[in-house]
């Protein structure tokens, strides 16, 4: 058996390589020329080479779109209106259903007092009134659609 102070029973260890990502991707230039480069010396002798300063020449506008067609704007702004409307027609469906209830609530009230005023009329106290006239039939025979006393 092997003692542990023993260069044999040592484990080496050897570090891996780290693994770089791949380079991101290079932005096309835009095309064209490349520029030309510019010298200028200065008084003192110096000469001093880099590119122009001249602005870089924008592109034509392009024509202004509209990002939404015309019709889904119209739906759109139908289906808001219709939501606002919504509960104005809830509103008026309520305020009607309470008027026939009421006006079904006075109709039954009318007919209560008038009928009342009727059976009061008809089985009312029968007594002596002034301008009537009073016919008390004891005996009376029917023959033939003729009334005999």
């Amino acid at each position: 058996m092997p003692r542990p102070d023993h260069p044999a029973a040592v484990e080496v260890h050897h570090p891996q390589p780290l693994v770089h990502p791949p380079a991101a991707p290079l932005v096309p230039l835009q095309p064209g020329p490349p520029p030309t480069v510019q010298s200028i010396v200065l008084p003192d002798g110096r000469t001093v080479t880099g590119y122009p300063l001249t602005p870089t020449p924008t592109p034509a506008p392009i024509a202004a779109r509209t990002a939404v067609s015309r019709t889904a704007v119209n739906i759109a702004l139908g289906g808001i209106g219709f939501g606002a409307v919504c509960g104005g027609l809830f509103l008026l469906t309520t305020v009607i259903a309470a008027l026939t209830a009421f006006i079904t609530q006075l109709i039954t009230l009318a007919a209560v007092i008038f009928g009342g005023w009727i059976a009061v009329q008809i089985f009312g106290a029968t007594g002596h009134r002034d301008g009537g006239t009073t016919v008390h039939i004891r005996k009376a025979v029917i023959k033939r659609n003729h009334f005999h006393s």
